[in-house]
């Protein structure tokens, strides 16, 4: 089942170019899967009551364009798998006219809380979202490879502004503490996304970061080394639509 919801691009989304930037752009595509579960009544109060939980575990996002101050914009989502406790997402953005703006992939672990591992989503659930067929987009797969040479900076020490009702970091608070370290002048035109691990309030994440041939990679790591999520920024897209 898809499912779609419409906006305009707020002034208060916008970064320093009057573009919506690519945590905002992640924004939307989060808020759309959520609204389509609150309305399929599998949202979050039913997840909190049943003690499950949907964890993101990798994006792959190609970005055409993004859309200026004003635009009119329709973001759509649809499950395109399930495959034991993951599940897998498409979702796209355009413009009123149709024009694609932008589209990902995603997949989600289905997490019992109590146990503390990962579990398969009830057939009932998955019988709401129903499956569509995946977009056309090339999939690069989920793991990305770490170089060996990586510049270590300052620490970041994670904030209240940086959680979500769960009590760990936003996955789109991690790609824009990550975008924070790429180049002046590095348009990304794709991100690809490996969450490992859950940070929390009071933790330090350590960024390495490496650069090479139009691509940047930044890890988010603790204390003994460890990353909490790798990403890797690209300044081309590979949408075959």
């Amino acid at each position: 089942m898809k499912y779609y919801f419409d906006s305009r691009i707020r002034y208060s989304e916008l970064d320093e170019n009057l573009c919506l930037p690519l945590h905002g752009l992640i924004n939307y595509f989060q808020d759309c899967s959520t609204f389509q579960s609150e309305e399929l009544g599998i949202g979050v109060q039913y997840l909190k009551e049943k003690r499950r939980l949907w964890v993101l575990t990798s994006w792959q996002i190609e970005i055409l364009r993004y859309p200026p101050l004003g635009e009119r914009i329709r973001t759509g989502t649809w499950a395109c798998g399930f495959h034991g406790f993951i599940g897998e997402r498409n979702f796209v953005m355009e413009t009123e006219e149709g024009e694609m703006l932008a589209c990902a992939y995603s997949e989600w672990a289905y997490m019992d809380l109590d146990a503390g591992r990962p579990v398969r989503a009830d057939v009932g659930e998955v019988e709401r979202y129903g499956m569509e067929e995946p977009l056309p987009m090339e999939y690069a797969g989920r793991k990305i490879v770490v170089p060996k040479e990586q510049k270590f900076l300052e620490p970041v020490t994670v904030h209240t502004h940086h959680l979500d009702s769960n009590h760990h970091v936003n996955n789109g608070q991690y790609v824009a503490i990550a975008a924070e370290y790429l180049p002046k002048e590095f348009p990304v035109h794709r991100l690809r996304a490996e969450y490992k691990r859950q940070a929390h309030l009071g933790d330090v994440m350590t960024p390495g970061i490496s650069q090479k041939d139009g691509t940047c990679v930044v890890t988010l790591n603790d204390a003994s080394g460890r990353p909490y999520v790798i990403v890797e920024f690209s300044r081309k897209h590979h949408i075959r639509l």
